[in-house]
Parts: C-alpha cells; sequence; structure tokens
C-alpha cells in the first residue's frame, strides 16, 4: 500500500507494500493499496464504479470476480494471483482494477508467448508478469474502473510501480474499451490491436425476426446458413432456451458436462470449475441464457450465453455436446442466439474471440485492443517496433474483411 497526492497524477508514489498492510497515515488526499482478494474490497463500491462506465459488462462485476478466485477457477493455484489495484479517498473506492501476478500467459486471448521466448533465450525472466484482466473471458469492456480520466492514470501509474518494485518485466491491460485506450495511450504504454467478430441488429429499423435478417444476406451466404440449420433439424433436433431463474440445477449439471467434455475433445483441462457455475447461477442468475439441444427426447447440446439486459448485449461463452451431429455447434452457438437477441430486442451479439468464419454467418470484424508497459528499455523497444508492424497488418486485414461483407450492397 503507499499513500499518494493527487497534485501529481501518479500521486508522488514511492512503492506499493505487500497486500494487507496498513497505509501511512499522512496529509495526501488519496490512498493506493492492494488486495490479495477481491473480496476484500466491497462489492456496492466496485459495482458503482462499474456500472458508472458506459461499456461496463457483467463479467466486471464483484460477483463474478470473486466467483472466479473463490471457485479456485483463477487464483494463485492457477496461476492468477490477484493484487487487486485499489484507490481511496476519504475511505471512499474513487478507482480500482482486477489486477493479477501471472506466472503463465494462459487464459489471455491475447498471445505474448513470442515476447517470453525472446526474454528467456536473453536470460531474462518475463514470468511472473502483471495483468489488469478478466480471466478467460475476451470481452472488451472497461478494465480502469475510475471516475474520470485521472484515476484511470492514477491506476495505470501503480501498475506500473507496482512491477518495477517487485522487478516484474511487464504490465498488461487486455480488451480495454476507449475510455482505458486514452487513458493508456496517455501514458505511453504500447497499443496492441487484435481482431473479433460481433453483430449488431439493423439500424435504425431493427430486424423482426430471423428471416428478416436471412433476407439482409447476400444470396449465398443465406443459402449456406438454411442448408446448415435443414442439417440440424433433419437429424431431429430441436431447441429449448432457459434464462436466469429457469435454469434448474439439473441444467447447469448438463451443460457442465457438455463443457467439460469440450475441453477433453481437445485434450485440454477446463479453465471453469463447476463451483463456478453454481456462483454464477447462484450471484449472477440475471445474466445467463442457456440453450439446449434435444433429440429424441434427450439431451445432446448446451450453449451457454451471458446477457446483459440493461445495454441490450449478449455474449457467446461456451458450448458442448455429447453426441456429434453436423453443424449443431453453428445452430447453438450463432443462429439460436441471434435468433433470441432479435425477438428480445438486443443490439449487439458478441461472438468471442478470433473465428473469422464466424463473419459468414452475419458477424462483423471489430478491433479490440490490449496495453502494454515493458521495463527493459531494449525489449520495450523491440516490442514497439514489431507492435507498429503487427498493427499495420491487422488493419490492412480489417480492411480486407470488410470488403467481404455478408450483406448485400445498398443504396
Amino acid at each position: 500500500m503507499q499513500d499518494g497526492t493527487r497534485d501529481d497524477v501518479a500521486g508522488t508514489k514511492k512503492g506499493l507494500k505487500s497486500p494487507g498492510s496498513e497505509p501511512r497515515k499522512t496529509a495526501n488526499d488519496y490512498v493506493i493499496r492492494v488486495f490479495d482478494n477481491p473480496a476484500a474490497i466491497a462489492a456496492e463500491a466496485w459495482n458503482e464504479l462499474l456500472f458508472a462506465q458506459p461499456s461496463a459488462t457483467p463479467f466486471m462485476r464483484h460477483e463474478y470476480l470473486c466467483a472466479l478466485h473463490e471457485s479456485a477457477s483463477a487464483d494463485g493455484q492457477s496461476g492468477w494471483m490477484p493484487q487487486f489495484l485499489a484507490v481511496f479517498e476519504s475511505d471512499a473506492l474513487i478507482a480500482a482494477c482486477p489486477l493479477y501476478l501471472k506466472d503463465h500467459s494462459y487464459g489471455e486471448y491475447v498471445f505474448d508467448w513470442a515476447w517470453a521466448d525472446a526474454y528467456q533465450r536473453h536470460g531474462l525472466r518475463y514470468y511472473p508478469k502483471l495483468l489488469d484482466a478478466v480471466p478467460f473471458t475476451p470481452v472488451p469492456g472497461p478494465r480502469l474502473l475510475a471516475r474520470d480520466a485521472t484515476g484511470r492514470r492514477v491506476l495505470l501509474r501503480g501498475m506500473q510501480q507496482l512491477a518495477l518494485e517487485a522487478q516484474l518485466s511487464s504490465a498488461h491491460l487486455l480488451f480495454l474499451d476507449e475510455a482505458d485506450q486514452e487513458a493508456a495511450r496517455a501514458e505511453g504504454w504500447m497499443m496492441r490491436s487484435t481482431v473479433q467478430f460481433h453483430w449488431h441488429n439493423r439500424e435504425p429499423t431493427p430486424y423482426i425476426d430471423f428471416i428478416d435478417f436471412l433476407a439482409s444476406l447476400q444470396r449465398e451466404k443465406r443459402k449456406k446458413i438454411q442448408q446448415e440449420r435443414r442439417r440440424v433439424t433433419d437429424a431431429g433436433v430441436s431447441f429449448t432456451a432457459h434464462e436466469g431463474l429457469e435454469i434448474s440445477p439439473a441444467d447447469w449439471d448438463f451443460f457442465y458436462r457438455c463443457y467439460t467434455l469440450t475441453y477433453r475433445a481437445h485434450h485440454s483441462t477446463p479453465y471453469l470449475t463447476r463451483n463456478f457455475f453454481e456462483r454464477m447461477a447462484r450471484d449472477m442468475p440475471e445474466n445467463w441464457l442457456l440453450f439446449i439441444a434435444w433429440k429424441d427426447g434427450e439431451r445432446i447440446a448446451a450453449s451457454l450465453i451471458g446477457i446483459d439486459a440493461e445495454r441490450q448485449v449478449a455474449f457467446g461463452r461456451y458450448w458442448g455436446a455429447i453426441e456429434h451431429i453436423p453443424c449443431l455447434h453453428f445452430d447453438a452457438c450463432y443462429y439460436q442466439p441471434l435468433a433470441w437477441c432479435i425477438a428480445n430486442g438486443y443490439q449487439r451479439f458478441e461472438g468471442g474471440a478470433q473465428g473469422e468464419h464466424k463473419m459468414a454467418r452475419g458477424l462483423l470484424p471489430v478491433q479490440t485492443w490490449s496495453a502494454h508497459w515493458l521495463a527493459h528499455p531494449q525489449f520495450a523497444e523491440a516490442v514497439g517496433d514489431f507492435l507498429a508492424r503487427e498493427g499495420a497488418g491487422v488493419a490492412n486485414y480489417i480492411d480486407e474483411l470488410n470488403e467481404r461483407r455478408p450483406f448485400k450492397a445498398t443504396d
């Protein structure tokens, strides 16, 4: 912990001490603290900061982050050591961010393995590093919760000072919103872009139904979707949608079985524990929508969607099946959610990280951003040069994708 002043944005911080220590009593205006458990920060104060952000998502809620930690999905044992940074003014929380000390790069979706290899080849340690992100959740949104730009810059400088004092290689922020991007650029952090694919409802006249949406696509794309859905229907598959408290414990159990089978098929281990989803059902039921696929009276697949009714946004998250049926994945993860979004007046559906195949299904490319600070001057310069070249390539890629938009030409 460390006191600071607001005469300087950084608070003239001399160093962040170990989590749990008490700040020195001074006449300064604010206090910065580091917490090794998100539950140590008041949920109401955290969520008040979050909900004040225009781009807030359910995945930055205090309940979500605590569930990750308390379910052992993202904790010290799994390589996600919480170091949540919080700024207080007269005991009031005025800024905070979900910070982790990481000894690997799994579960991030912004890939820096090559940077770690380069450090190792030069006899330097890349890990541990400092990371501001929502574990396993590549959903763009606020990462620096603050009342204003000054508070965001206080958090950034606090992260940088914490990394310096702990002799860490670097600090990173993933999937930032526009306000965070502006603050990171102002602090001289290096910016990196990637591409996701999101669906947006039609403006100014929303789609009437899924058929109306299909009619807006080019004939080839529309025909392909119709064929894929017909294959699922001809296989005898139907779907039911379960929202919020309508998702029963048995439904959650079935979903988790499907979820783990998906990882097993890829010879991997699930990031999220069953207890995490128990906590979601208990603490955030209103933010979940579950599609269950049925065949011959038996459940055969499930697709879990995050939803934000206030902001009319849905987020594709997890899926799995116990029986392989061609095109079932596309129907469960894209077509069923899109039809539901249209029927419920939602404005956006985010399809998750990567996946150019999503574009043929009406999801368009969106540029997402991360910010990076490296302590080693030469490596920072080398990474900066790399990011400049990579950024030009990403921009060209997005231009190429936009030339292949799946929708009919408009006048």
